[in-house]
């Protein structure tokens, strides 16, 4: 549990580390070598569109990611009258009451709390990950992929304008990080162009790894399932495809996908005020 508590304060302090060193190379290193570009316009530049782009993906990526943390799952076990810590967990297992657990209600130890439609604790966000935040949690991951590659494409095109090499030949990105390290070694490359390097390969893992996170969340929630649900084996009810997104990323779904939004209240909030 020590290392869980320790893992919930350094994920978050390594992704936002991350984003501010992306940032950085971003506005004062990729961009800036785009206006050297003499053959186009200042208005229609590329540097004025990558740097367009880069801070929409950025502000949609952190205000969700913002939004996840400030929309924590419901605490039900406040709500109930549950009682607090190991009581709340007996409670939910079974072990004071056979059969009294609540129907897709889970306890976090690291949260303490009970959640309704509990998916999973993101040690990223330092939070759970439940009916309230799930719609802000995609929506993080997929712009959180989107600036990875973005970046990943400004570093690739930075690198083959410094070191004068072509990224034609999809060997030429396998081969660069170990070519990169015997000449760094060897003193024929700078530090601060093995650092480019170094983090092209970095945004390619935390691309890949966000998009692949953000089709598996998408796909249990056409199934009208949950992480949690799906590790415990549990069944749940038969409904149609669109119910489980109307659920999940409400009526105004398409403004989400520009503006980082509030998600929409949790069934089980709406049934409470019924």
């Amino acid at each position: 549990m020590l290392v869980l508590r320790l893992l919930n304060v350094v994920a978050p302090a390594y992704f936002l580390c991350i984003s501010l060193v992306t940032f950085v190379l971003q506005i004062f290193v990729f961009i800036p070598s785009m206006f050297r570009d003499p053959s186009t316009t200042s208005l229609f530049s590329p540097a004025l569109l990558h740097g367009a782009l880069f801070l929409f993906l950025s502000a949609n990526a952190l205000g969700n990611y913002v939004l996840v943390i400030q929309n924590s799952p419901e605490d039900l076990g406040k709500d109930l009258n549950l009682g607090k810590g190991a009581e709340v967990a007996d409670w939910l297992d079974g072990s004071r009451s056979p059969g009294s657990a609540l129907p897709g209600t889970h306890f976090c130890r690291l949260c303490a709390r009970v959640t309704q439609r509990h998916d999973h604790h993101c040690f990223f966000t330092g939070n759970c990950i439940g009916s309230r935040n799930m719609r802000n949690f995609i929506m993080f991951c997929l712009y959180t992929s989107l600036a990875c590659l973005h970046s990943l494409v400004a570093g690739m095109a930075y690198i083959s304008a410094i070191l004068s090499m072509s990224f034609v030949d999809p060997l030429a990105f396998l081969t660069l990080l170990p070519h990169s390290i015997s000449q760094f070694f060897s003193g024929a490359l700078l530090s601060s162009e093995m650092f480019v390097i170094l983090m092209l390969y970095l945004w390619l893992g935390i691309g890949l790894a966000c998009a692949g996170f953000c089709c598996h969340q998408m796909l249990l929630i056409l199934r009208g399932q949950t992480r949690y649900q799906v590790r415990k084996g549990m069944l749940v009810r038969a409904r149609p495809w669109r119910e489980n997104l109307q659920e999940v990323f409400g009526k105004k779904w398409l403004l989400g996908l520009f503006i980082p939004v509030q998600n929409t209240e949790s069934s089980y909030r709406r049934q409470k005020e019924k």
